[in-house]
């Protein structure tokens, strides 16, 4: 769509019977910390959290306007999207239906009733989900309301940009938007490059569902083959069409975030604001910050979109747990140490002052020990890669574990030690699967009695998804079914018998 018939679209959208204008903040703290002029747009303090709900509106309205005789509107969605659509629906007096996967949590399932929707929970997944409500759509004759790829969707979402450019109409250098299937990206640029063409827009991405971030590199749409869920709301294997055929041509660079990094975004965000947002409401703060050292920018005015704050209350710990990691404020470590009296003591006179945030010490053998050290920094990178030489200039054998997902999501809570040689055979995975009532007996149920267990480990975030550390003794006779058995579990999984934190402490 050509940028003046889009700029049209936006300026004739219909969002605030429903939306409001929300404030546009100065973050006082991060401003000071990078040197530069930083501003968050609070799409969190809607009537449902999001900004899902502008575009929800603006479609409905407009086929209403156009249909008036339309029975009603149905859509597949188990986030911000059903809540938008739901509220939209019952304010123009319409009949609505949610189509959600069975994996929904309750809390959302509900707030969808709240809003007067007809909640069908259907399939294992969103794709599951999504061909049952088209199926449903023409069965009843429904108007289906697309999330993302629809042009008064994205003029919905446009609105955005037309309240920052009132608000701030002063210099703007660039504006961070968060991307999962392309929506809000689509109109928050194609309004601003056609107003202020000048401005930058940079699409921010999780590492593990960059989906417009693979697209711009094949100069096509291509398909992820999983995704990340820790933020849901931009969990998309795919961009949209139209989206794509749009942001291909806006945006001025692609910015990708790790799950550290989006969690050290959420806890910058409530030091400032006091205000607590989800996972995908933070990413674009996060890929701001990243950008900003990356170019070494200084003294310009950047605009971050907080697009929702729908937080599980119980995701907080892992958020807590993991901000540090993300702002380079702890470091983990694996130390090998001599098993003999006083090396203890003397690994901890070498850690000195500094504080430990955490410290397992497990006996090996006879001859060495190995220490699970997290170590809190105040200079990032360059403090931990001192005192990781410094211990090796003292003779130790250091693992760096800062980066590596095994010890993050499980080696660190583990209790427990080497089998010494005991268990032979072993094989080590990891494995995720979607969460409802009885999922991890029906996952044991499959395992069976085939492979003997030798090492187990579950952790939940207060998320969508179950993860699951496994150890399985396996003979060489047995590695072909053992193979085969793993891919008719039809669950993401991974091989990580080799992974440094098994070696160190479980093997």
């Amino acid at each position: 769509m050509k940028n003046e018939k889009f700029l049209e679209k936006v300026l004739t959208a219909r969002v605030y019977d429903i939306a409001k204008e929300t404030p546009l903040d100065y973050l006082d703290r991060i401003s000071k910390r990078f040197a530069n002029q930083v501003w968050l747009k609070r799409e969190d303090l809607q009537p449902i959290f999001s900004f899902k709900l502008r575009g929800a509106f603006n479609k409905i309205y407009q086929m209403h306007r156009a249909n008036p005789g339309l029975c009603g509107v149905i859509t597949a969605s188990a986030g911000n999207h059903a809540q938008g659509v739901a509220l939209a629906a019952t304010k123009l007096k319409m009949k609505s239906i949610i189509v959600m996967p069975i994996t929904t949590p309750n809390i959302k399932v509900s707030a969808v009733k709240s809003y007067g929707a007809r909640a069908v929970l259907q399939g294992e997944n969103f794709d599951e989900a999504m061909a049952y409500a088209l199926d449903l759509a023409k069965k009843e004759n429904l108007a289906f309301i697309h999330p993302f790829d629809d042009f008064d969707v994205m003029a919905g979402q446009g609105t955005i940009a037309l309240e920052i450019i009132r608000q701030h109409p002063d210099n703007i250098d660039a504006i961070f938007i968060p991307v999962g299937g392309g929506g809000l990206a689509a109109g928050i640029a194609g309004f601003i490059k056609a107003v202020k063409p000048e401005v930058k827009i940079i699409a921010v991405e999780p590492e593990d569902s960059a989906c417009l971030y693979e697209a711009m590199q094949a100069g096509r749409r291509v398909t992820l083959k999983d995704v990340g869920i820790f933020a849901d709301g931009v969990a998309v294997k795919q961009i949209g069409k139209h989206t794509f055929s749009m942001l291909k041509d806006l945006v001025d660079d692609v910015i990708t975030v790790s799950t550290d990094q989006i969690c050290a975004a959420i806890k910058d965000i409530f030091e400032d604001t006091r205000s607590i947002c989800e996972p995908a409401g933070a990413l674009s703060l996060a890929g701001l910050k990243k950008y900003v050292e990356q170019k070494d920018l200084k003294h310009q005015t950047l605009i971050a979109i907080n697009s929702g704050a729908n937080m599980n209350f119980d995701r907080l710990r892992h958020v807590s747990e993991r901000s540090e990691l993300g702002e380079e404020r702890e470091a983990l470590i694996a130390v090998q140490i001599p098993e003999r009296p006083g090396s203890f003591k003397q690994f901890c006179q070498i850690i000195g002052k500094r504080q430990i945030t955490e410290f397992n010490y497990r006996y090996a053998d006879d001859t060495t020990a190995c220490v699970f050290a997290g170590i809190q920094l105040t200079h990032g990178i360059s403090e931990k890669n001192q005192f990781i030489d410094l211990l090796r200039e003292k003779g130790y054998k250091v693992v760096d574990m800062t980066d590596n997902e095994v010890a993050k999501l499980h080696t660190r809570y583990m209790v427990g030690g080497h089998p010494g040689g005991s268990v032979n055979n072993e094989l080590l995975y990891r494995f995720q699967f979607p969460e409802k009532p009885g999922a991890l007996l029906n996952f044991l149920m499959k395992v069976g009695k085939r492979w003997n267990i030798s090492l187990f480990h579950y952790r939940n975030h207060g998320s969508n998804f179950g993860r699951i550390l496994m150890g399985f003794q396996v003979d060489k006779a047995g590695y072909k079914e053992f193979k085969s058995f793993l891919s008719s579990l039809n669950i993401s999984y991974w091989d990580e018998t080799k992974n440094a934190a098994y070696e160190l402490f479980l093997k």
